[in-house]
């Protein structure tokens, strides 16, 4: 199972994204981004919901959670 950060950056550069642009588009700065994409901090639901939104996707998504089991 992939960790919260590799799901985010995987999600990102399916996307074609760079952090650079997701700060642009968010406000959420590229050092939080990449801290979050390096596992080195867990971001705050907020931080969540929003960059599920930026993606169009839900936040069982944004974090790999399946509920097919």
């Amino acid at each position: 199972m992939k960790n919260y950060g590799e799901l985010l950056k995987e999600i990102r550069l399916e996307r074609g994204k760079t952090l650079k642009e997701i700060e642009e588009a968010t406000g959420i700065s590229n050092s939080n981004l990449s801290r979050w994409e390096n596992n080195k901090v867990i971001p705050s639901i907020l931080f969540c919901e929003q960059l599920a939104d930026y993606y169009g996707i839900s936040l069982d998504e944004l974090v790999g959670r399946d509920l097919q089991k």
